[in-house]
């Protein structure tokens, strides 16, 4: 689907939205529900070209060439503030969410949380993990999400191997940014019938 038909559709359900009336927007018929459902959307594509390199050795410095066309004249002094600035805030955390896969103070909780947590790495090693202890409890948490929807994807995906998970809301590390999954999930309500026993 081309761009302008995607953006086309968008404005559409958001007219529809805006001016459906209120009656319309609520009711739910008989013998259905609304319930939350997880959806992935593309995001905005970034230009990682810059990932990880110092942009101040990348700049021109001046030299005949192709590069001759721009010249930057940068203080030390500005170089290394931003320097200081990145490294200083390299650790900062944010809130966001994680799923919870351990959660113990048994006697044997110690061993269980390591065992839980290599079992972990061993399935999805792609996806950050975190062993805690606050008193009296043994914790495992993983990933590092900024919506409780892209937590919940997680949950999906993992449920089968950690059934007791559930998504908790913490101080994460910042994501990065993953130039090959560039998708966003997002939470929905969908119309489904209800189970009738």
């Amino acid at each position: 689907m081309k761009r302008t038909e995607i953006l086309s559709i968008l404005l559409i359900s958001l007219l529809f939205g805006l001016f459906a009336p209120e009656s319309v927007a609520q009711t739910v018929p008989d013998g259905y529900e609304l319930a939350d459902s997880v959806v992935y959307r593309p995001v905005a594509a970034v230009d990682s070209t810059l990932a990880g390199k110092d942009i101040f050795l990348v700049l021109p410095s001046g030299e005949t060439g192709d590069d001759a066309n721009v010249v930057v004249h940068q203080s030390d002094l500005v170089r290394n503030s931003i320097r200081r600035h990145i490294s200083s805030n390299a650790k900062r955390t944010s809130t966001g969410y994680r799923v919870r896969i351990f959660f113990d103070n048994r006697q044997t909780a110690r061993n269980e949380s390591e065992n839980t947590l290599k079992r972990f790495k061993q399935l999805f090693p792609e996806v950050a993990a975190y062993r805690i202890y606050a008193n009296p409890y043994f914790k495992v948490t993983v990933g590092d999400f900024r919506t409780k929807s892209e937590a919940m994807s997680l949950l999906t995906r993992i449920k089968g191997a950690f059934p007791s998970a559930f998504v908790v809301k913490e101080n994460i590390e910042y994501p990065v940014v993953d130039s090959d999954n560039a998708v966003v999930a997002d939470t929905i309500k969908v119309l489904r019938p209800v189970n009738q026993l």
